[in-house]
């Protein structure tokens, strides 16, 4: 990781609760700092903040929400961005980067990357109109494999997946909101196209029209990193975990989830802050901090 951190000075690691004002004094233009940089990278890259938000989540459901994904290889670590869910797939550490240079010029030694991430998350879902944390000095790419939701996974163990985290079903259809905006590769999604659940024809679940747009952009056999927008403007989803909240046989939950939040953008909204909130607050790192140059 080429960016500065912070890192724990003396004494251990504990969990706590975080604070929304930790900043308030310390380094009171934080939010502006990061929202800025983020305005002008989304000039350039209209993914950007799909990106972050994203970048958010896969750190915290490995270890906490404690910067770990952020960390690179290294004699004593096997970094989190390596692991399946996160290899050729997670982006935006370049603007990270950026973010922390910019917070250590104007208040060094002081924003957490951890926080960096929550932050930018935050200000991502802001710009789409739509405590204080510790960096952790390890990753577990290990955990990474085992914890991260995949888009073909079942829902029950999709479900068990965030209650793990202290998260429920409404945490879940909430979150996956996130998914109005940003993009998804051919290979998350691939599946459903041509051979769905190893019966040689579709997901009969996709919309005919909508089946023949996804194949014309992702080709069978053909590049499986090309982009599509996760939302094209449809009542279909374009990844299986997410379609399947509202198709499921088994789940009447997510369904009524699903129904409730479409006819109720409050409630979404009112929702998706709730469930942020939480998921930012799972096992975060505080302690003391020193900078690490």
């Amino acid at each position: 990781m080429s960016l500065l951190c912070v890192v724990l000075l003396g004494g251990s690691l504990s969990h706590g609760q975080l604070s929304p004002t930790f900043y308030d004094t310390t380094c009171p233009n934080v939010s502006n700092i990061v929202r800025g940089i983020i305005e002008e990278a989304l000039k350039t890259d209209a993914r950007i903040g799909a990106s972050l938000i994203r970048l958010h989540f896969h750190d915290c459901f490995v270890n906490g929400c404690d910067g770990s994904i952020l960390l690179n290889n290294s004699a004593t670590i096997e970094s989190e961005k390596e692991a399946p869910p996160n290899n050729n797939s997670v982006r935006g550490f370049g603007v990270v980067d950026d973010i922390k240079t910019a917070l250590e010029t104007a208040c060094p030694a002081t924003v957490s990357c951890a926080d960096i991430l929550a932050i930018a998350a935050e200000e991502s879902v802001s710009l789409a109109e739509g405590l204080r944390g510790m960096d952790s000095t390890t990753a577990n790419r290990t955990a990474a494999g085992i914890f991260l939701p995949g888009p073909t996974q079942p829902l029950d163990v999709i479900i068990q997946m965030f209650s793990t985290m202290g998260l429920d079903t409404t945490d879940l259809v909430a979150l996956s909101g996130a998914h109005t905006f940003g993009r998804a590769q051919c290979s998350s999604f691939n599946n459903r196209l041509y051979d769905y659940n190893n019966s040689s024809n579709p997901d009969p679940s996709l919309n005919t029209t909508y089946l023949s747009t996804l194949q014309g952009i992702c080709p069978q056999n053909g590049d499986l990193t090309v982009v599509t927008n996760l939302d094209l403007t449809t009542p279909d989803g374009l990844l299986n975990s997410d379609q399947i909240l509202f198709s499921t046989t088994e789940n009447n939950d997510t369904v009524a989830l699903v129904n409730n939040f479409t006819a109720n953008q409050t409630a979404f909204f009112d929702s998706f802050v709730v469930s942020m909130i939480k998921m930012g607050n799972i096992s975060p790192l505080t302690g003391r901090l020193e900078r690490l140059d």
